[in-house]
């Protein structure tokens, strides 16, 4: 064992669409976490494992971004990522490149308040700014809150994510190895199937769906070679007209979104896969705790 090895758990917070699983997929140099323009893409917490056996590894957990609820779902989604913050050893909060600070943002930083974890601020998506801007949106933030480190970063281009894996060690201290090296995820290859599925519905359709499907593997069987996989889903809708637009007209749109899907399962798996897409109706399933239980978000977890 490596004296000088250091381990810990990191959680990345921020409000909806800042770029936390974009981030977290560079970090960690493979994609794992969904992303998409939509807010709430992220539902539970994803663990993924960074390891540098110089250094040390690190878990991240990507939280769903902390927002004021709508529905049980919504509930379900908030306390999960406010849990995590006095669970951790580093918080990384992701912030988009601005001086005004929302709302949204006050609520993050009274939470901040309430835990002893140091924090690390992040200050996503400068590609888009002004490179002289940046000081003050720096400085903005520097006043609301005591952070342990600011790093303007672009998940998206990969600018200065090296420098926040440092700062992560910084803070971490000497300690065992959680996971073999060459793990990435302790997501069970079906629970990643259904994200993918369920991203490429979010690139697909409209504003308005999205958020109310979810998808359940129901099988998942690799053929005899391990060569090729039989995988059948079905995307779950809350009304009769939603599951309409999922199929579209002759069946166009729901093949669109296996091709996509498929494509980037084969990827991950390393094998042809054989995908079967169904579509149903549960009407308001995001405010029945039986059904969010049911397509796989515990809180216990």
């Amino acid at each position: 064992m490596n004296e000088k090895f250091k381990s810990g758990f990191v959680t990345i917070i921020g409000r909806p669409n800042v770029g936390k699983s974009t981030l977290m997929n560079k970090l960690i140099g493979q994609k794992i976490a969904i992303t998409s323009n939509k807010p709430q893409t992220t539902r539970n917490r994803i663990q993924t494992v960074y390891t540098d056996m110089e250094k040390g590894q690190i878990i991240f957990l990507d939280t769903p971004g902390i927002h004021k609820a709508k529905n049980k779902l919504g509930e379900y989604m908030v306390n999960v990522a406010e849990k995590t913050l006095n669970e951790v050893d580093v918080i990384l909060w992701l912030v988009e490149p601005t001086n005004y600070i929302g709302a949204g943002e006050q609520h993050i930083v009274e939470q901040l308040k309430k835990t002893d974890t140091p924090v690390i601020l992040i200050i996503n998506k400068i590609d888009t700014v002004d490179k002289d801007k940046v000081f003050e949106f720096i400085d903005t933030y520097r006043k609301v809150y005591d952070f342990a480190e600011i790093i303007p970063t672009s998940a998206l281009r990969g600018q200065n994510t090296d420098d926040i894996i440092d700062s992560i060690f910084k803070y971490l201290t000497y300690g065992p190895m959680f996971y073999d090296e060459d793990t990435i995820t302790d997501q069970p290859e079906r629970a990643i199937c259904a994200e993918i599925i369920r991203e490429k519905a979010l690139h697909a359709l409209n504003d308005e769906i999205p958020h109310g499907i979810a998808v359940a593997i129901d099988q998942m069987k690799f053929r005899q070679g391990g060569q090729m996989v039989d995988i059948d889903a079905t995307i779950v809708c809350e009304r009769d007209s939603h599951k309409g637009i999922i199929i579209g007209k002759q069946g166009a749109m729901l093949k669109k979104i296996g091709t996509n899907a498929r494509y980037e399962m084969e990827r991950l798996l390393d094998a042809k896969v054989n995908l079967k897409l169904w579509v149903k109706v549960k009407k308001d399933w995001r405010d029945s705790d039986f059904l969010i239980k049911n397509f796989g978000y515990r809180e216990e977890e």
